[in-house]
Formats: structure tokens, sequence, C-alpha cells
């Protein structure tokens, strides 16, 4: 009789934090500070610090589910174990949105930064090299890909830590030690709650990815005490940083006026730190994206391994791991074919959609986490009402008002997605009448246990 072949548990909580915040890329908060200072009247830190408050509900409620239910798959895993299967499908389905596509996506903007720096060479081939190296890591297995990332992650923390430590110089250098004490980066110059309000809304999307840390639960050693405190650790260390660096910049440059809010940490770069310092954060952003591309492509397939594991998707597909690496090779290599359609694709365009089944899927796991509370008060086993009901409670109306934010076509293509979804659910089940196809209770053991 054949040996099992199972996700190989190598990972330990420091190794979890560096993915989920490599999956987080806390560089992006250079990358769109523009934006978010347009948007708030030169109030980022506060739009960050209210997004950081309201995405730590729902990390609370990650937390919960992850002890509870330590194996891949995440939303897809703690809905279709609480609530339904059927709902569960849904839910995997919507998810399958930003973790399918969002590789591309990084890719793409990866692939944008070179092709701007050097016009010569066709963007199609930057994207295909980000694809082709990511692929190889991740095949490989989840511990080289886990040490590249740790190399990565230092390069782009230090580059953070310099442009932190040149705009306290530049500060100083105006104003003295006393210009570093200011409540500007958190009142603004013309800031309004509504523009706070919708700066804390775009805000929050840089933190999308924290998540990603339960889609490794099976490769964790001690996952039910692991995995709840790198969600946790993910969401706050990258919270902090935001709002750290947004904080520091915004000195540099109160106010929301900018030549192009877009390109704002370039122009701001320049300032600080002359050409060179703009040439290392451009190369800073560009392994930002390689970096965040390994972590993203990492959850995408793991997510596609539970799902045909379950027999949800073709489980000779999906659902099986290389005997030699034991890696989802084939579920690797689907994300590596979509991530091929960013060579026809604009940022826009690919970015509209995501951010939708990432929001289906945080209301879902807090709505999850307070059945889980309801059935298991029946058991004769009561739950801390405050960490299983009022914090996802909490968690599903900030989720909510986030969904509610998404522009039309984000909404438009995320039901649509959906509805697709429904139509494949109603075939499988025959009209709703039966249950999704799910692993047995002796297998599902049999991966939960430390080998």
């Amino acid at each position: 009789m054949s040996k099992t072949v199972t996700l190989s548990r190598t990972l330990k909580l420091p190794s979890l934090v560096i993915f989920g915040l490599a999956y987080l890329t806390p560089l992006i908060v250079l990358g769109i500070f523009g934006v978010i200072a347009s948007q708030t009247g030169g109030a980022s830190a506060s739009a960050y610090l209210i997004a950081l408050l309201a995405m730590l509900f729902t990390a609370n409620s990650y937390g919960r589910m992850a002890a509870a239910y330590p194996t891949a798959g995440s939303a897809y895993t703690y809905v279709r174990r609480t609530i339904d299967g059927r709902v569960g499908f849904l839910v995997g389905w919507a998810t399958m949105l930003d973790y399918l596509f969002l590789p591309m996506v990084i890719w793409l903007i990866g692939g944008s930064y070179l092709q701007a720096q050097f016009p010569a060479v066709p963007m199609p081939l930057w994207i295909l090299g980000f694809i082709v190296l990511t692929t190889v890591l991740n095949i490989i297995g989840i511990k080289v890909a886990d040490r590249v990332n740790l190399v990565l992650m230092a390069f782009q923390i230090l580059v953070i830590a310099f442009f932190v430590a040149l705009s306290v110089a530049q500060v100083m250098s105006h104003g003295g030690a006393g210009g570093l004490v200011s409540t500007s980066p958190f009142v603004g110059i013309d800031a309004t709650a509504a523009g706070i309000a919708g700066g804390a809304a775009i805000a929050a999307y840089s933190f999308l990815g924290f998540d990603a840390v339960t889609t490794l639960t099976e490769e964790t050693i001690n996952p039910r005490r692991t995995v709840p405190k790198a969600i946790m650790l993910v969401a706050l260390i990258g919270g902090g940083i935001f709002v750290v660096v947004a904080y520091a910049v915004q000195l540099v440059h109160p106010g929301g006026n900018f030549t192009n809010s877009d390109a704002a940490g370039f122009e701001i770069a320049q300032q600080i730190g002359g050409n060179l310092f703009g040439a290392v954060f451009l190369a800073a952003l560009v392994i930002a994206q390689f970096t965040s591309g390994i972590a993203a492509q990492a959850a995408g397939s793991r997510l596609l391994y539970a799902m045909g594991r379950d027999g949800v998707l073709p489980r000779s597909i999906f659902g099986r791991l290389n005997a030699r690496w034991h890696t989802p090779v084939l579920s690797i290599a689907a994300i590596a074919a979509i991530g091929l359609i960013a060579m026809v694709m604009d940022v826009a365009t690919s970015t509209s959609f995501i951010n939708f089944g990432a929001f289906v899927a945080f209301i879902m796991v807090n709505a999850s986490v307070i059945v889980y509370w309801v059935k298991e008060r029946k058991q004769g086993r009561p739950l801390n009402p405050l960490l299983y009901v009022l914090c996802p409670a909490i968690g599903m109306l900030v989720i909510g008002f986030l969904l509610y934010q998404l522009d039309t076509n984000a909404i438009v293509l995320g039901t649509s997605w959906l509805l697709v979804g429904l139509i494949i659910l109603a075939v499988s089940t025959r009209g709703f009448r039966s249950q999704p196809p799910q692993m047995d209770v002796e297998e599902m053991q049999k991966l939960e246990t430390t080998h």
C-alpha cells in the first residue's frame, strides 16, 4: 500500500508572520500614499489607524476559526464546516476572485514598474519572468519559498526604514526635533470626516492578505496555537508599519496635493534622498511585488488544493500533491496559467473585482464564528461572547461598509462571478438538494495529524 502524501509541517510562528507580511507587501503604503493623502486631505495616518482597528475584528474571527479547524481552505473550510457546505462552496468561489487573480495583478504591477524603467524590454517578458521564478520556488516547496521571502522581506523593511529615517532627517532639518511631534498627519490640513472615512476604506485594501496565513495551516507546526497568533501579529505589525510610515511621510509633505498622486512615493523619495534613493525605492517596489507574488501564488494554490481534495473541483487535477516536493504542483501551475492573462490586461481592469471576493469572505468568516459559538453553547461548551459574538458582529458591519464603498464595476463583476458559481453549485447538488462533495472525517483527521 502506497504511503499517503501530505503537506509537510515545517513552518513556525516567525515563518508564518513573514509569509503574511510578504502577502501584505508593507511597501504598498508608499505606493498608494498619494492616493490616500489626497482623499483624506493630509490625514493619511488617521485613515490607516482606523483601517487597522477595523481589520483587527476580522483578524480575531480568522484566529478563532483557525484554532477550531486547523486545515487548509481558509474561509471556504470555515463556512462549510460551521454553516453549510453549499454556502461554503459559494464563499470559496467568491474567495477565488482574490486568491486566483491577485497573483496576476501583483505580477502585472511588477512588470509595469520594470517596463517603465526599461521601455526597450516588452512588458510580457517581465511578467513571464515573475511567473516562472515564483512558480519554481513554490513548486520546490514552501520551506524554500519561506527562506527567499525572509531575505527579500528584510530588504523591503530596510528600504522602508531608510525612507522613514530620511523623512525624519528632512523634518528635523527644517523644524528641529519639535517638528517630529504633530497632529497634522492625523487631522490633516483640509480633512473632513467623510474624506477620512473614504481614505480608511482605501487603506483597508492594504490589509488584504493577513487571512492568507490560514491557507498554510496544514504546513504549520502546532497550528491551533500558532496560526491565530500569526494572524493577529501580521495585522498588528503590518498596520503599525502603515501608520508609522504614513505619519512620517505626511510630515515631509503635509496635505494631499501632489503633481501626480499615483506617483507620490517616487516624488517624495527623490525629495528626501535624491535620484539615487529614488532608484533604490523603485528596486524595492519591484522586489516587494516579487515577494508578494510568491506568497499570493502559494495561498491560491492551497485553496485550489483544499477544494480539489474535497471533490468540489476535479480531485485528479487539484487535489493531488507531488510525491517528491509535497506541494500541489498542478494547482500552482494553474495559478501561473491565470497569471499569463496579465499580458493582455491593464491594472485598473484586473483589480476592479478582486476586493469583492475578499470582502464577501471576511463577512462570512465573521458570521461563521457566531454560528460556531451558538453550536458550542448548545453542546454545553460556552465560549467568550466578546470574542465569538460581539467582535465578529462589529467585523461584519465594518466589512459590509467597505463592500458598499466598492465601485460599480467591482460589484457588477463580483456578482456575476457569484452567479456563475451558483449555477455550478445548482448542477452539482441537483438543484441544491444535496451537499457538495467533501472529504470524509477519517481522511481529514489523517491530514490534521502532525507527521
